[in-house]
């Protein structure tokens, strides 16, 4: 079990695309780095070495994309091991992935919702802590945008409760997705934020999305944080505390000082949250 410290404050996602930006950034712009081990493992030469260089700077949390938590094919088992010597030989104490499906026979490129049941909650509860076993380390689940929704026998806020309890996780709260969701199926996104237990929640992303419609937003991760979800954001920390937060953007790259300026209204957002007297988190 890793000994590294857990990350805080306000952090930037790792993207290839913005490497010689990051390399050359200030150790203070940003708290920690979040990186993808999916996208990094086994990868060598100059494009490793940056890496090595980044992890060396600053401190790393990693997210997951292809673990494919919900779904019908036995765990990548290779896959996992992999992911616990990543984070090992690079001291990260904080990983989380989606609490999706995104593979059977092969990959789909794609973050898949589930069926919103006991029976799905029950099975990816029992994936969730086979691969906590494996990686040695207690992970998060991020709940995901999703735009058709499956059977739901249960409410999403329902079946997120059942599956962390089921699991004894963590979660990953996208700010933005929970945003994008409550438009998009007509749900109060305060009320869903009331249901969470506090003491599950260990950590936050905000992004950007489009909108298509005033009832249909697209997450996309490649525009600028929408002011709804700033608002969105300040209402989880007067809830939950100053949780480390991360910005996430994956495309459409603006210059690094804009990307850095919203990490900094992410900070201006802690620092006014730990004033805060009625934050409930223990």
């Amino acid at each position: 079990m890793t000994t590294a410290a857990f990350p805080s404050g306000a952090g930037l996602g790792l993207r290839r695309a913005l490497l010689p930006e990051l390399l050359s950034m200030d150790v203070s712009a940003v708290d920690f780095l979040e990186c993808t081990p999916d996208n990094w493992i086994n990868v060598g030469g100059l494009q490793g070495d940056r890496l090595a260089q980044l992890a060396e700077r600053f401190p790393m949390a990693c997210h997951g994309l292809s673990l494919s938590l919900g779904g019908p094919a036995p765990l990548d088992l290779e896959l996992l091991r992999r992911t616990r010597e990543f984070l090992d030989n690079r001291n990260v104490a904080f990983f989380s992935e989606h609490l999706s499906y995104c593979s059977d026979d092969g990959q789909l490129y794609n973050l898949l919702p589930l069926p919103f049941t006991d029976e799905a909650a029950r099975h990816v509860a029992s994936r969730i802590r086979q691969a906590q076993d494996v990686l040695e380390r207690r992970i998060a689940v991020e709940n995901i945008s999703y735009y058709a929704a499956p059977y739901q026998a249960l409410q999403e806020i329902d079946f997120l409760r059942a599956v962390m309890a089921e699991a004894d996780c963590d979660l990953l709260l996208d700010v933005n997705n929970l945003y994008v969701n409550s438009i998009n199926h007509g749900y109060d996104a305060a009320a869903y934020l009331a249901a969470l237990p506090v003491e599950r929640v260990v950590y936050m992303h905000v992004a950007g999305h489009y909108d298509e419609a005033p009832d249909l937003k697209i997450d996309t991760h490649g525009a600028t944080v929408k002011a709804d979800v700033w608002s969105l954001l300040e209402q989880a920390y007067q809830r939950f505390g100053a949780l480390p937060t991360l910005l996430e953007r994956d495309f459409n790259f603006p210059p690094l000082a804009e990307l850095l300026g919203e990490v900094e209204q992410i900070r201006a957002r802690q620092h006014a949250a730990i004033a805060w007297p009625e934050v409930r988190r223990a």
